[in-house]
C-alpha cells in the first residue's frame, strides 16, 4: 500500500490533478478485471493490440478514483473526471513497473527468480507446493511472466510471506534487465534452452546471455549443467552454482532413472552418497523440471523421507489445456492456445495420461516461430509424437502437409477449411482426441465441430481456483483437523465427478453427497474416498452397502430400517445427526434411549461420526445462538460417546463456521460453498477466487422502434429506440426468471447490459444500445466481473441457489491455468 503522493514520486509524474488521494492497494491494466473501485489505480497502458486509455470513462463510472495515464490534455482530463487523481506519465507500462520495484525493495525475504525456454510455470508451481511446509510462499499467479505480468505478480507481496517465486520470461534483448529491477532475486533457477520466441534473438547464445541477466545479483543458481549452453555461459560469469546433470559434473549426479509403472525411479549421487527417489511420472519433460525441484529441495538439506513425501504429491500442472466431453464417446483435449515444440510434449503427455477410451488421435497445424529449419522441425515432431502411442495423425497446414513423408501412416490437409469439409463424425468414437494448433489455422472451429453439446451456454470450472480456496480454507484448520467436502447437488453445480476426483487427489477426509444415487456414481468413476450420504431413502440401503457408502442416521425409524436391511456378518458405518436447533432433521436428547437400545443390538454397526449443522452461523446477529448449538452439541455429543463407549468424529462447523468460530473445529468441518468460491459471511471473500463462469451467446441482434414491446406479455417495453440482444439461455438453463425486466444485468463485451422483457425458457433478451454486438459474441452471466453473490443479492435469494439451479444440460468445460 502506497499513497497517490509517494505514486507520484517513485514514478516522477506530472499531478495533474490530487482529489481526496486513496492509498493505493490494487493495481490495474485490465478493465475487464476490476473488483474492488476503492483502493484500485488504473494505469492505462498502450499496447500492441489495445490502449488502456479507451476505458477511462468506463472505469471511473464504476469508481475507480486513480488514475496513471501517459496521454491527454490536464484540462480535458480534469473536466471528464473531476473527481479523479490523475497521474501523467511518459510511459504507463514503465511506470506500473517502477511501482513494483519499489515495492520489491520494502521486503527483505529470499526471492527465487526462474526463467528459461519451457518448465518456468511448472517449475514455479512445484517448488511453491514442495517449499509451502516450510515457507509462507508467495508466487506468479498463472504464467505471468511478461514485462506486464511480473509486476503484477510482486505487487503480491506483503509482510506474512517468507519466500516469492517469480517466474520471468523474456522475447526480445533488454527486456530482462527490466525484470530483474522488479524481482531482484535473491535465488536463482535456469529451466533449460530451447526454440521458444528465437525469432527475437539472433542466437541462442544470445538468448542464454539475455537470460542470465535475471541472476546477476542472485547468492545461488540452480540449473542442469548438461544444457551446455547454459552451463558455458554460467562458467563465463561468477555466479556461485548448484548443479545437477547426468553426463557432466555437477553437485547432484543422476546415475540412473527407470520407469517403474506411472513412476520413474532416480538413483543420484549428492555429497558422496548414493540415494533413491522415486518421481510420480515418467515423461521426460516432467522429469527434468522434477529434478530442478529435487536439487532446490537438497540443497536445502531436506531430510530423504520427507523428500520423498513431498515428491509423492506432485501432479502435473495443467495450462491453457480444456479437457471436454465430445461427441460419440470421445473425449477432447483442446489445445489450440500455442504450438511449440515444448507445449507439444506436454499435451501429448497429457494425452497419453488419460483413461483408455480407445484410439490416440492427434490433430496438429504447422508449428510457427520455431527458429529451426523446416525438415529439422518435422523431424523433430515425428520423433516426439512417435512414442506417444499415436493411432492416427492428421496434420493441418502446408508446411506439415510438405513433409508427411516423415509420419507412415497420416492423413494431411492444407487448410482448417479442408479437413472441415472432408469431417465425418462417424469416423470418431471412444477416441482421446488432441487438438493442438496455432491461432491462425482458427483450430477452434474443429473444437465446435467434436463437441458433444452443441448449445451456446458453457458454464467454465476454473480447478486451480478450486484447489486455492481448498488451500485457504485448509490454512485456517489446526493440523490434526480433518476436511469433509460437500459434493452433493453435482458438486454444487460444477461437475460432481471432477470435482470429486480433484479432491481425491488432494487428500481431503470425507466427500458427503445428497443421495445415494451420486455416491454410487462417483464410485463407478474411481472415487475411493470414504463418502457420507446425507438424505439415504430406505429403497436406497442395498447400493449403500453394495458401494461402502456411509449413511447419515437423523431418526429412529430410520434406522429400524436400515438395520433390517443389512446382512449377516459385515460391519456398517453410520453418521448419527444431532438437531441443535435448526430443527430440520436429527436427534435430540429425549430420542437417545430408544436409539442407543438398537444399536446395542447391531454391534456389526459402527458410528463413525456425530454432527450438527449451524443455523446463523453466517451472520453475526446469530453469533450468540450459534454458540449455544456448538455447546449443545458438545454436551449431545459427549453423551452419544459415554452411552456407545468408544470415540467418534464430532464435527458441526459448516464454511461460515471455519471462519467465524475457529475454536471449535473439533475433529472434523464440512466444507461446502466456500470451496466453490463464496465465503458465506462475507469477510473473507477477497482470499476466495470464483470458480465457475457462466457463459452464453448472442443469437440475434435486432433494432426496435420507441414504443415496441419486447418478450412475453409484452413486459419488455422500449421508452426509446433500442438495440436488443437474444442470448441463448433461459430459465431451462437454470437462469432465474426473477432476472427478468432490468433485474438482471449480464456483461457484453465488458459491459454491464439490463434484460429487457421477461425470460424465456432457452433464451432471453438485453439491451445492447450503443454497442456493436453480432450473433456469436460472448456474454458472461455471472463470473469474476459479475458475481454470485451480486446477482443473488439482486433477486433476494443466495449464490448457492443460482450455482445449483445450473441445468445439467449446461455443458460444463474444466480448465487448470
Amino acid at each position: 500500500m502506497l499513497s497517490f503522493q509517494q505514486l507520484s514520486s517513485i514514478t516522477q509524474g506530472r499531478e495533474v490533478q490530487v482529489v481526496q488521494p486513496q492509498p493505493v492497494v490494487h493495481l490495474l491494466t485490465d478493465s475487464r478485471k476490476l473488483s474492488q473501485p476503492a483502493g484500485t489505480v488504473f494505469f492505462a497502458i498502450r499496447g500492441k493490440y489495445n490502449d488502456g486509455h479507451k476505458y477511462l470513462s468506463q472505469l471511473y463510472r464504476q469508481g475507480v478514483r486513480t488514475f496513471v495515464v501517459e496521454q491527454g490534455e490536464p484540462a480535458a482530463l480534469t473536466h471528464l473526471y473531476p473527481e479523479a487523481s490523475i497521474l501523467l506519465v511518459k510511459d504507463s507500462l514503465q511506470a506500473l513497473q517502477q511501482v513494483a520495484a519499489w515495492h520489491r525493495q520494502q521486503f527483505q525475504i529470499p526471492v527465487i527468480g526462474v526463467t528459461g525456454s519451457n518448465g518456468k510455470t511448472i517449475v514455479k508451481e512445484w517448488l511453491a507446493q514442495l517449499l509451502s511446509p516450510d515457507e509462507l510462499v508467495v508466487k506468479s499467479p498463472r504464467s505471468y511472466n511478461s514485462q506486464l505480468g511480473v509486476p503484477l505478480s510482486v505487487w503480491q507481496l506483503n509482510a506474512n510471506h517468507t519466500l516469492a517465486i517469480f517466474e520471468a520470461g523474456i522475447s526480445l534483448p533488454g527486456e530482462m534487465e527490466k525484470l530483474q529491477q522488479i524481482i531482484r532475486p535473491t535465488l536463482g533457477l535456469f529451466t533449460n534452452i530451447g526454440s521458444a520466441h528465437n525469432e527475437g534473438f539472433a542466437s541462442l547464445e544470445q538468448k542464454v546471455a539475455e537470460k542470465l541477466k535475471l541472476f546477476a545479483h542472485v547468492e545461488l543458481l540452480f540449473y542442469c549443467a548438461d544444457h551446455t549452453l547454459v552451463h558455458q555461459a554460467v562458467q563465463r560469469q561468477s555466479i556461485n552454482t548448484f548443479t545437477w546433470g547426468r553426463r557432466q559434473e555437477a553437485d547432484v549426479t543422476i546415475n540412473a532413472t527407470t520407469t517403474a509403472g506411472h513412476r520413474t525411479i532416480v538413483v543420484y549421487t549428492y555429497l558422496g552418497q548414493k540415494q533413491r527417489l522415486a518421481l510420480p511420472f515418467t515423461d521426460e519433460a516432467s522429469v527434468e523440471n522434477a529434478l530442478h525441484c529435487l536439487a532446490v529441495l537438497l540443497q536445502r538439506s531436506l531430510p530423504l523421507s520427507e523428500i520423498q513425501d513431498r515428491l509423492d504429491r506432485l501432479h502435473p500442472v495443467a495450462m491453457r489445456l480444456e479437457m471436454k466431453e465430445a461427441i460419440n464417446g470421445c473425449y477432447l483435449i483442446d489445445d489450440t492456445y500455442n504450438n511449440d515444440l515444448g507445449g507439444l510434449a506436454i499435451a501429448l503427455n497429457l494425452q497419453a495420461s488419460q483413461p483408455q477410451r480407445g484410439a490416440h488421435t492427434l490433430i496438429l497445424s504447422d508449428l510457427l516461430e520455431s527458429g529451426l529449419a523446416e525438415e529439422a522441425l518435422y523431424k523433430q515432431v515425428a520423433e516426439l509424437v512417435q512414442p506417444h502411442r499415436v493411432q492416427r495423425l492428421i496434420g493441418i497446414g502446408p508446411v506439415i502437409s510438405k513433409y508427411r513423408h516423415l509420419f507412415g501412416e497420416a492423413v494431411f490437409y492444407t487448410s482448417t477449411a479442408d479437413f472441415l469439409k472432408a469431417f465425418d463424425s462417424a469416423n470418431f468414437r471412444n477416441e482421446v482426441i488432441l487438438v493442438k494448433g496455432a491461432r491462425v489455422f482458427g483450430f477452434e472451429k474443429i473444437v465446435q465441430a467434436f463437441q458433444q453439446k452443441v448449445h451456446g451456454t458453457v458454464l467454465e470450472v476454473n480447478l486451480d481456483a478450486l484447489v486455492h480456496n481448498l488451500n485457504f480454507y485448509r490454512s485456517r484448520l489446526m493440523p490434526d483437523t480433518k476436511l469433509m467436502v460437500m459434493v452433493k447437488a453435482f458438486a454444487y453445480g460444477s461437475g460432481s465427478f471432477e470435482v470429486a476426483n480433484l479432491l481425491q487427489f488432494h487428500r481431503v477426509d470425507y466427500l458427503a453427497v445428497a443421495y445415494a444415487d451420486e455416491g454410487v456414481m462417483l464410485r463407478e468413476h474411481g472415487i475411493t474416498l470414504p463418502i457420507m450420504v446425507m438424505n439415504p431413502a430406505p429403497d436406497s440401503f442395498a447400493k449403500l452397502q453394495q458401494y461402502t457408502l456411509e449413511p447419515e442416521i437423523y431418526a429412529l425409524e430410520q434406522l429400524q430400517a436400515f438395520v433390517a436391511s443389512l446382512e449377516e456378518g459385515n460391519k456398517y458405518k453410520i453418521h448419527l445427526k444431532l438437531d441443535t436447533g435448526m430443527h430440520r432433521l436429527g436427534f435430540v436428547s429425549e430420542d437417545f434411549e430408544a436409539l442407543f437400545d438398537l444399536l446395542q443390538q447391531y454391534p456389526q454397526v459402527q458410528v463413525v461420526s456425530a454432527f450438527s449443522h449451524l443455523a446463523g452461523a453466517d451472520e453475526a446477529l446469530h453469533n450468540d445462538f450459534s454458540q449455544q448449538q456448538i455447546a449443545t452439541f458438545r454436551s449431545m455429543a459427549t453423551e452419544v460417546e459415554a452411552r456407545l463407549g468408544y470415540s467418534v468424529t464430532k464435527h458441526i462447523l459448516n464454511s461460515a463456521g471455519i471462519v467465524r468460530f475457529p475454536e471449535h473445529q473439533l475433529d472434523m468441518v464440512r466444507l461446502g460453498i466456500g470451496l466453490y468460491g463464496v465465503e458465506a459471511t462475507g469477510s473473507e471473500q477477497e482470499a476466495l477466487r470464483p470458480v465457475s463462469t457462466l457463459k452464453t451467446t448472442v443469437s440475434q441482434v435486432k433494432s426496435i422502434n420507441a414504443g415496441e414491446t419486447v418478450g412475453y406479455s409484452r413486459k419488455g417495453i422500449a421508452d426509446v429506440a433500442k438495440t436488443i440482444a437474444t442470448i441463448a439461455i433461459g430459465y431451462a438453463d437454470g437462469y432465474d426468471r426473477r432476472f427478468s425486466n432490468g433485474v438482471g444485468q449480464v456483461l457484453v463485451q465488458g459491459q454491464r447490459r439490463p434484460l429487457i422483457g421477461n425470460v424465456c425458457m432457452d433464451m432471453c433478451m438485453v439491451d445492447v444500445t450503443g454497442l456493436q454486438v453480432k450473433a456469436g459474441d460472448e456474454v458472461i452471466v455471472f463470473g469474476p466481473q459479475l458475481t454470485l453473490v451480486e446477482l443473488a443479492n439482486a433477486i433476494g435469494t443466495i449464490p448457492y441457489e443460482l450455482l445449483t439451479n445450473v441445468s445439467t444440460r449446461v455443458k460444463r468445460v474444466f480448465f487448470a491455468e
